[in-house]
């Protein structure tokens, strides 16, 4: 079996997250969602877990971070193309995202980022495997 990733993200409202994300064209596991929850499909490997703030405290004695103040992680997802990168956050902007950046092009990648609802910070990245340097960093 591959191995399966569940990045856990707290959000003020489920039901707003859920249509957000669904404008951007993700759907939702129907058998792990509830009133407090909602599984996102990024891949068959790949799942958010949109959790309502309270429900999300039970699993920590931690503070939850304000992420419009803060950042906790940056989601990087991989596009098929410049286009591709460049229609998703096209579609968070028409959404409700913000745009704390303008796209950044390296030749062999490009990326663009976009702020959602709840400030978590989402990246979409192109990369040509064929122009990548040797040493990236």
């Amino acid at each position: 079996m591959a191995t399966q990733i569940f990045l856990n993200l707290a959000v003020n409202d489920l039901n707003k997250s859920v249509e957000f994300f669904t404008k951007l064209g993700y759907t939702f596991n129907p058998k792990f969602t509830n009133d407090k929850a909602t599984c996102m499909v990024i891949s068959d490997t790949i799942y958010i877990m949109l959790l309502t703030r309270p429900f999300f405290q039970t699993f920590t004695e931690k503070e939850i971070i304000d992420a419009h103040k803060s950042v906790e992680c940056s989601i990087c997802i991989s596009a098929d193309s410049k286009d591709a990168v460049n229609e998703m956050v096209a579609k968070a902007e028409a959404a409700g995202a913000t745009i704390p950046n303008p796209a950044t092009d390296y030749g062999f990648m490009y990326q663009h980022s976009f702020a959602d609802l709840d400030g978590h910070h989402w990246e979409y990245v192109w990369m040509d495997p064929n122009g990548m340097p040797e040493h990236v960093g």
